[in-house]
């Protein structure tokens, strides 16, 4: 299995896109090839390059975070989203991976890979693992700033075959996100979304929830439009930072006094697994869903931990066939609505 890394991507590209890269190889057991400049990249990963499965795919251009994504992927063809989204395309990786600008990952996507027939919008949808029971699904989180009920309705059905083919979750529940638990509160897309979702015989919808629900892993996948989605996920990773930053302190002040390391403190407080899992790295990325290819959006921010589980997420993601998957559920759906 081939996964294609975006090497060019991100604030700390191309110096830890190359380290997650060569921690994923060896961990997981895949071949990862680095898209970016060649001559940089060989300077860099050179001495692993048949010894740990990594390879270079050369790629003269980058985009970076501020241009427009649209412009970028038609000026740019050969830059390392476009080139990347290509080896997809060409059936020469199983997914790709990318840190960089993200409107310029979907609108490549959009363009290279295109929409898996029968879903209108494709969504982002981000795994927060933050119990120790089982992780919940986030969908959408970015993608589409505005949307109709139907969208909302696919973005719960590509969530739940996400969660039962990658995650493991053999019946999930799912929850709409909204400013009350009861049937007839939040906005009029919230409403009319309820509707159809209560209808919708392949799903195990629980109705509305709300944000402090999310934490309580009252359902597994959580759907919501775009922009709502986005707020809570930076909402969360805001929180996550602050937090850890604080805890950090505090042990770098009791190690620094009692010769005590801060990472022991945590975990004889019982802290530890709970701080990795609100710890945004710990993710990996988000997971492009509803287009013909496996793409995973890290953060901008990834280091080389961030860029290592993102590969990890990307080979489950292509072990687990999941744009298969959700092309079998939309077909089966639309032909029983018939």
């Amino acid at each position: 299995m081939i996964i294609a890394v975006d090497a060019a991507g991100g604030d700390y590209a191309p110096h830890e896109v190359v380290k997650g890269a060569v921690k994923a190889a060896s961990e997981y057991e895949v071949e990862v090839a680095l898209v970016g400049k060649k001559k940089v990249l060989h300077v860099m990963a050179g001495r692993h390059l048949k010894k740990q499965g990594v390879s270079i795919v050369q790629a003269s251009q980058m985009i970076g975070p501020n241009e427009s994504p649209i412009k970028a992927i038609r000026s740019k063809t050969d830059s390392s989203i476009v080139v990347g989204v290509n080896l997809v395309k060409e059936g020469k990786a199983a997914a790709f991976v990318s840190a960089g600008n993200t409107g310029a990952v979907l609108g490549a996507a959009l363009f290279g890979l295109g929409k898996i027939k029968g879903i209108e919008r494709p969504a982002i949808a981000c795994i927060m693992d933050i119990t120790p029971s089982t992780p919940v699904l986030l969908i959408d989180a970015g993608a589409n700033v505005e949307c109709r009920p139907s969208h909302l309705v696919q973005f719960a059905e590509m969530g739940v075959a996400f969660s039962q083919h990658v995650l493991g979750i053999s019946s999930p529940r799912v929850g709409l996100l909204s400013n009350g638990a009861e049937e007839s509160k939040g906005s009029q897309l919230v409403q009319e979304s309820y509707q159809l979702l209560k209808k919708a015989k392949n799903l195990n919808f629980i109705g509305n929830i709300e944000g402090h629900d999310i934490l309580k892993v009252t359902a597994d996948v959580v759907v919501t439009d775009g922009f709502t989605g986005n707020i809570v996920l930076k909402t969360i990773e805001g929180l996550s930072d602050t937090f850890l930053g604080s805890v950090r302190q505090i042990g770098h002040v009791v190690s620094s006094a009692y010769h005590f390391r801060g990472r022991d403190l945590l975990r004889d407080l019982g802290l530890g697994s709970w701080v990795n899992r609100i710890d945004y790295r710990e993710y990996g990325g988000a997971c492009l869903l509803g287009v013909n290819g496996n793409i995973i959006i890290a953060h901008g921010r990834s280091q080389a931990k961030t860029i290592k589980n993102a590969i990890g997420i990307a080979k489950h993601m292509a072990e687990g066939d999941i744009a298969r998957v959700i092309k079998e559920e939309i077909h089966e759906q639309t032909n029983g609505s018939k």
